[in-house]
């Protein structure tokens, strides 16, 4: 009899676990369901008909759509072909131009660097201009993945205008055939986590089956994709001081600048394990003890020597008031300073590409222009790592001669266009 109770007790018991363990099942079961139609439903957001269009959505599919549909347009050189404002921002599309100064930001990358993005815009947080060159696979990649980025995250929505630039060879289509991209994109941070598998592939330089990468073109096309009185550009992996938007545009309504001058931000680089500095007086404290420094101090300290480091970390009180110009200085061979200029300041020369030369052009060219350069008392920019030797790609130093023979070629070109000038690179 007692041993007939116990086998009950435990058919009871044993009933209880199957019966929990199918409910479990059940559940599981439906949440697979759940999240399956969840991940439907985005697809079809992302790609989908008239089921269920959201107005806004379905605008900007259709702008990107006629974007692609243009086919772009060749560069000078018929090397590449250039979608200017693949997806336009918000502020951009309802923008009209008014009286007063504007700043905007452009920059330029390939695909395997676009997640700097989000800490980029994350301390500029106004409008910014992306050129994306993308080489085989990655066109159609980029095309998604910055659609993606426009659709899910508010702020890129509202600020950033996107550009794409490929070989003339190649063409970008609509990314409605590449669902497979797209698995497990629910938000903003799923998307950036998938730029993050995609990171440091290959260096910019390094792109493979011997494409180069033309930096000096993106320089130009990110500029020319904004209106803005003013524009500073960068590479994606720098960011600005904090604030310093504001600051500028504030200093301008109270300073009548000249047309030929341009604002030098000191340009800086940081160890990789440290937070970035967002005022001169953070950034003179990493400085101070070795964790921040001159920018390209190892590779090429002439490049940004004239800058003068030293007065710029010990003036104006490490920049506790407004903003206002330091100091101005002479442009001298081969420095290659980082500004804030305004939208009529010469074109970069797109013949230069690659590694060697390419902004040092560029300033040497507003040098015989007539530009001055004024130090701004305490905006800077910022790299993230400090940049050393052998980190390069192999083919660095054969980049670097072949475009110092551009820079020749380039130099005596600037003679017969400004013919008026004494001044000489």
């Amino acid at each position: 009899m007692h041993l007939s109770k116990k086998c009950s007790v435990f058919r009871v018991v044993l009933g209880a676990l199957l019966l929990v363990a199918l409910l479990q099942l059940l559940y599981l079961s439906f949440l697979s369901r759940l999240h399956g139609k969840q991940q439907r439903y985005r697809y079809f957001e992302l790609f989908g008909g008239r089921r269920h269009p959201r107005p806004e959505s379905d605008s900007r599919k259709e702008r990107l759509r006629y974007s692609l549909s243009t086919g772009g347009i060749f560069d000078h050189s018929g090397q590449y072909r250039v979608y200017k404002n693949l997806v336009k921002s918000d502020f951009t599309s309802g923008h009209r131009p008014g009286s007063g100064p504007s700043l905007a930001l452009a920059t330029h990358t390939t695909i395997n660097n676009l997640h700097h993005l989000e800490s980029l815009l994350e301390r500029w947080q106004n409008p910014l201009s992306v050129a994306i060159f993308a080489h085989g696979q990655d066109v159609k990649y980029a095309t998604a993945l910055v659609y993606a980025l426009s659709f899910f995250c508010p702020q890129i929505q509202a600020l950033v205008d996107f550009h794409l630039v490929c070989l003339s060879g190649e063409m970008a289509s609509f990314p409605e055939q590449d669902r497979e991209h797209f698995v497990g994109l629910e938000d903003c941070a799923s998307v950036f986590s998938r730029l993050e598998t995609h990171r440091d592939k290959s260096q910019n330089y390094a792109i493979g089956g011997n494409v180069s990468y033309p930096n000096n073109l993106l320089r130009n096309v990110a500029r020319g994709g904004t209106e803005s009185s003013y524009v500073l550009v960068i590479d994606v992996d720098m960011v600005p001081s904090a604030d310093l938007h504001q600051q500028f545009l504030a200093m301008v309504l109270r300073r009548e600048a000249a047309g030929d001058e341009v604002f030098v931000l000191p340009a800086f680089e940081i160890r990789h394990v440290r937070k970035l500095p967002a005022t001169k007086a953070e950034l003179v404290q990493l400085y101070q003890v070795g964790e921040v420094r001159p920018f390209y101090e190892e590779l090429c300290p002439r490049c940004q020597a004239p800058t003068n480091y030293s007065q710029w970390v010990n003036s104006h009180a490490r920049g506790s008031g407004p903003l206002e110009v330091a100091y101005s200085l002479t442009w001298v061979d081969p420095w290659e300073p980082f500004y804030i200029g305004p939208r009529t300041v010469p074109l970069y020369d797109e013949n230069f590409r690659q590694y060697g030369f390419n902004r040092i052009s560029q300033a040497c060219e507003l040098h015989v222009a007539g530009y001055r350069f004024s130090v701004l008392s305490a905006g800077f920019v910022v790299h993230r790592g400090f940049k050393v030797q052998g980190e390069f790609h192999s083919q660095k130093d054969e980049e670097n001669k072949r475009n110092r023979l551009v820079f020749r070629n380039f130099k005596e070109a600037l003679k017969s266009k400004y013919p008026s000038s004494s001044r000489r690179c």
